[in-house]
């Protein structure tokens, strides 16, 4: 074998392995990117059992929507751009995650507050009912506040129920205005008793 025939040889054996090295890598950034999007999915999860649904919506919404268009990518074989969405739905969910945990800490506080608030309100009108009662205020005039009262009560229980199930921004939704009602009663039952009294001097 002649030096002409050696060199033809080791010319076509280095063509072939750049061949080949080329087709791995090729191959290898022609998959779909299923472990981006596996673990994409698994931080989705585990954001929306933080909470992230309710008290991170936005970042929660964005991430699933990343995560969909990567799954598109895939069905049109743009891998990159699928790796590239999975990856952002893995950032925004675990973002969602944290900022549904910070949320969900102060609402947690602000439920509470508004369960206190509305338990005083309903004590104090029930105060302001039992001396108009005892002031002899007309039943008919007492008919709405006494009405009042047991709709802050059937309320109380309804925002004790979702403070139990963890639903905070529930309980400050029915808490809240429930307890500026009684309020406006305890008030009004006030003036009542006090008209009365005057008349009966």
């Amino acid at each position: 074998m002649n030096r002409y025939t050696l060199n033809m040889s080791s010319a076509r054996s280095l063509g072939l392995a750049f061949f080949f090295t080329v087709a791995v890598v090729a191959a290898g950034c022609g998959e779909p990117p299923e472990k981006e999007m596996q673990q994409a999915q698994g931080a989705i999860d585990a954001a929306r059992a933080a909470g992230a649904d309710q008290y991170a919506h936005t970042e929660f919404t964005a991430a699933q929507d990343a995560l969909k268009q990567a799954r598109e990518a895939v069905d049109q074989r743009d891998y990159q751009s699928a790796l590239n969405h999975a990856l952002d739905s893995r950032e925004r969910a675990q973002n969602a995650a944290k900022e549904a945990a910070d949320r969900k800490a102060t609402a947690r506080g602000d439920a509470e507050r508004a369960l206190s608030d509305l338990t005083a309100a309903l004590t104090e009108a029930r105060v302001r009912l039992k001396a108009a009662e005892s002031a002899r205020v007309a039943p008919k005039t007492l008919a709405k506040p006494r009405q009042a009262i047991a709709d802050g009560e059937q309320a109380l229980q309804k925002a004790r129920a979702a403070f139990g199930q963890g639903d905070y921004l529930a309980v400050t939704g029915v808490a809240t205005p429930a307890a500026a009602r009684l309020m406006t009663v305890a008030r009004d039952l006030d003036a009542v008793v006090a008209i009365v009294g005057r008349r009966r001097r």
